[in-house]
């Protein structure tokens, strides 16, 4: 997930933390330079070698870019795309009961209603792009956790 990375970052009070920190308090994207820089690296540490999940990215056109030169470098491309479904409401309440329970001051209900929509100006275009390449898959995301994991799994191709 680009965003714990960040928010480790943040807590370490690391260069990038101190970068990124006023960013996602806002409920803005980094930007696409730093959030290419660290899927990057993690893409090139041992365990991604055989397989691995990119949560939160790619969320930019830019970013799609980035990630297809990464993945071509190494002779990789994606096998899915995965989309979760929620309604917004519910997805705002969720976020402001995830801010409860794991003390994240970046989730006011401002916030995430600002995050929303910048997903729909930003993100929601680079559905379009795996849609059309056919490796959307689309998954309920209401249930539990296991529930859902369970949907995500199904649906994934093996």
């Amino acid at each position: 997930s680009t965003g714990d990375i960040l928010r480790a970052n943040i807590k370490n009070e690391t260069e990038l933390g101190l970068k990124v920190k006023d960013i996602l308090a806002s409920g803005g994207y980094v930007t696409d330079e730093i959030t290419n820089e660290i899927v990057k690296n993690r893409l090139d540490e041992k365990d991604a070698a055989n397989g691995f999940l990119l949560d939160g990215y790619p969320r930019t056109a830019g970013q799609v870019v980035a990630l297809e030169e990464m993945l071509a470098a190494k002779g990789q491309a994606l096998d899915a795309a995965l989309e979760l479904t929620v309604d917004g409401e519910e997805l705002v309440q969720r976020l402001l009961k995830r801010a409860e329970v794991e003390n994240r001051p970046d989730d006011t209900e401002d916030v995430i209603r600002h995050r929303l929509d910048v997903y729909e100006e930003q993100t929601a275009p680079v559905v379009g792009v795996y849609e059309d390449r056919g490796i959307v898959v689309r998954v309920d995301g209401l249930g539990s956790i296991d529930e859902v994991t369970e949907r995500i799994m199904a649906a994934l191709p093996r």
